[in-house]
């Protein structure tokens, strides 16, 4: 028999994915409970919340490789929530499959970087890849409704971010206070530059493709400013199906952690009425990607496969950085990410030390333009 109550090793644990996590924790302390932390460098929050969870099992990016996967030896966790940012949350995935442990994960890195190395990990281990990201997950539910043989077309939703309405010129000249201001959603610093270039839908094209292993021309993306429709897949028979829930990261986690099953737990029902008792409206637009082009250059990247989706994460990781350290303006993070994606990344992927050859040699490229 299933135990109903999960252990859950919490990677990334002081940022924004790892305190939804803990917050679900402490509102259902029936169901899961910490038995592992892990944070970046923040020592002093890691060890508040280790006393606050009881969790003697903690570490942090100093302990590197072996610290991690001597946490998850130790820790016996039912699952783990990668909640790493940027492509250091690779290893961490690699080392949890390889664990056989179920791996909920919000770092997108890991499959746009090691996409089929991972899941053949996860099957030949018999563990489960679970997505938390709000548009995976969305898909991933919808997908297991309505049958993978069903479907025809992905949608993924985007806010749009803060510059959606601002006019090209306008938009060239944006700021780092100006790309933080972002409409539904409350995310971490790279993640938020991420939104306003469109650079982060751009990875989750890449992530759907290779996370439900579907033809880059069967995915869309449209443009639903509200984030109230988290995803769609469209049916072989034209039928459209959503997933509708208010713009809360809590969630998708709370699904990963029940699956694969559905259950009630402390989260607001989704209202077709907003907190004011005012009828909601739901738009929908096409993107401008001319006006937000690392979109155009993930399509690509998806398209190409092999090194390109690694190149097209480590330019943009790169150049993100720059413009949050003030040493690139807005619109230099595209041009960046296009000249290194300009090379040749058709290099066939076989294991673990190609993917970090190509990383390594784009952030090169782009450290040099930057």
């Amino acid at each position: 028999m299933v135990s109903m109550h999960k252990k859950i090793l919490v990677l990334g644990c002081t940022g924004s994915i790892g305190t939804s996590t803990l917050d679900i924790i402490r509102n259902q302390k029936d169901s899961f409970s910490v038995c592992g932390l892990s944070a970046n460098t923040n020592k002093i929050k890691l060890s508040e919340l280790s006393r606050e969870f009881n969790c003697p099992y903690t570490l942090t990016a100093e302990d590197g490789y072996d610290g991690i996967k001597k946490l998850i030896e130790i820790s016996k966790p039912d699952i783990v929530v990668n909640g790493i940012a940027g492509s250091a949350g690779l290893i961490p995935s690699i080392l949890t499959l390889e664990s056989k442990v179920d791996l909920a994960l919000a770092n997108k890195e890991s499959v746009v970087m090691a996409g089929s190395l991972i899941f053949d990990l996860a099957k030949k281990n018999n563990c489960k890849i679970i997505p938390v990201d709000s548009e995976h997950s969305a898909i991933f539910t919808l997908i297991n409704q309505c049958g993978k043989d069903n479907i025809d077309q992905i949608i993924l939703t985007a806010s749009g971010g803060p510059f959606r309405t601002w006019k090209s010129k306008k938009i060239k000249k944006a700021t780092l206070k100006d790309a933080l201001k972002h409409p539904t959603w409350d995310m971490g610093i790279k993640i938020t530059v991420d939104s306003a270039t469109m650079g982060n839908k751009g990875l989750e094209v890449i992530e759907a493709k290779r996370l439900f292993n579907i033809e880059t021309n069967k995915i869309e993306v449209v443009v639903h400013p509200q984030s109230i429709i988290h995803s769609l897949v469209r049916t072989v028979d034209g039928i459209v199906y959503g997933q509708f829930s208010e713009p809360d990261m809590k969630h998708p986690i709370i699904q990963a952690l029940n699956y694969p099953f559905i259950k009630s737990d402390f989260m607001k029902p989704f209202s077709f009425v907003d907190s004011e008792n005012k009828e909601r409206t739901l738009t929908f637009e096409q993107p401008r990607y001319d006006d937000f082009p690392l979109l155009k250059l993930a399509f690509e990247a998806a398209d190409k496969d092999n090194c390109y989706p690694i190149a097209f994460n480590a330019a943009n990781e790169i150049a993100a950085w720059a413009f949050i350290d003030e040493k690139i303006k807005f619109f230099k993070i595209a041009e960046v990410v296009s000249n290194v994606m300009s090379k040749d990344w058709s290099n066939i992927i076989r294991d673990t030390k190609d993917i970090f050859e190509a990383d390594s040699l784009a952030r090169e490229y782009a450290k040099k333009l930057v």
